[in-house]
């Protein structure tokens, strides 16, 4: 409390609520051209997926028609998603990659 000639001013401190920035998948989505390998081949380059975690993701956007490649900041996921695609034009392959928010 801080008194100014007779006058009273009271300061209240603010609370600082600190929020996390929103999150966002990264998304594979089946088309019926990619080759199998290709799609493993992205999701260890670019995920650093093992061999392993990369052919079940393969499968479950071959079974489902998406995969969940990984969870990122709208800065990381929005690279990935160029990064990709950019890749499988490269390669003339079709891939699709989105993000979507988690």
């Amino acid at each position: 409390m801080v008194t100014k000639n007779h006058e009273e001013i009271v300061f209240e401190a603010e609370k600082n609520k600190i929020t996390t920035p929103p999150m966002f998948k990264v998304i594979l989505l089946n088309d019926d051209f990619t080759p199998m390998d290709f799609v493993v081949l992205v999701l260890q380059t670019f995920f650093s997926k093992s061999q392993e975690q990369a052919t079940q993701i393969m499968l479950k956007v071959h079974m489902d028609g998406v995969g969940i490649c990984g969870v990122y900041s709208r800065d990381v996921s929005e690279t990935k998603v160029d990064q990709v695609v950019a890749f499988a034009r490269k390669y003339q392959h079709p891939l699709k990659c989105v993000m979507e928010e988690a």
